[in-house]
């Protein structure tokens, strides 16, 4: 049964505080073990204040290699692209995480969706020794349907169990994502909610009893304790 440690802050600015510093201690405590935090993100709204943050945090950035859980398949340039975002926060004019290793999604320039998926898989299993590949954190946000990454309910994604990376659909683009089966081979997941729209999605995720063809991000199931970040707005007092 996946345990979730639920951690509610004030407002949407102290998420974003507590979202970057436990990003940051996450990398520090992963480079006392190892030579190289390997780190999958996510995109959307809610985590860019995070990421700006983050990105002028004093860490061992040339020893952090980054990666995104999922990226629509449209240009870099686009402003719905995760690289993008990031580009516009994380990676901002001078901050210090400019000199991370950053593996994008190479998107339009390939024929395909498809060969999009087949290209980022082939990335990761460059990058990693293991498989499937084992990051030391992945964060994730969660959609007011219950999805997570490009997961979306009664997309042919969430039974792809045989792939590291999949073609999911939503939201009138197509997007190349992680798979359940990758997500869940995580040593941390942590997902990071805001706004009252995800209110009815956040208590399905928490139901033990909440189906994952109805609530996606169910799908993510690791062995240890699932970190749910979230603002008053999403989770409210009862």
């Amino acid at each position: 049964m996946t345990k979730y440690d639920l951690q509610v802050s004030e407002d949407k600015n102290c998420l974003a505080l507590v979202a970057s510093d436990l990003i940051a201690q996450i990398i520090e405590l992963t480079l006392r073990k190892k030579s190289r935090a390997k780190i999958a993100l996510c995109g959307g709204s809610t985590p860019k204040a995070a990421y700006s943050l983050l990105g002028k945090k004093n860490l061992q950035w040339n020893n952090v290699d980054l990666f995104l859980g999922d990226e629509r398949w449209v240009d870099n340039e686009s402003q719905d692209s995760n690289s993008f975002l990031l580009n516009n926060s994380l990676f901002k004019e001078g901050n210090l995480s400019r000199s991370a290793s950053f593996f994008s999604v190479s998107t339009t320039e390939l024929a395909s969706p498809e060969e999009s998926a087949k290209d980022y898989e082939r990335i990761l299993k460059q990058n990693f020794p293991e498989n499937p590949p084992r990051f030391d954190l992945i964060l994730l946000g969660l959609g007011d349907d219950g999805h997570t990454a490009s997961l979306f309910p009664g997309s042919n994604s969430l039974f792809v169990r045989d792939s590291l990376i999949t073609v999911g659909e939503g939201k009138g683009h197509k997007r190349i994502t992680f798979t359940s089966k990758l997500l869940s081979s995580a040593d941390k997941v942590v997902f990071l909610i805001s706004g009252s729209a995800k209110q009815t999605a956040l208590k399905r995720l928490l139901d033990q009893s909440e189906s994952w063809e109805r609530t996606p991000a169910k799908l993510v199931v690791c062995n240890s304790e699932i970190i749910v970040l979230a603002d008053k707005d999403a989770y409210p007092s009862p």
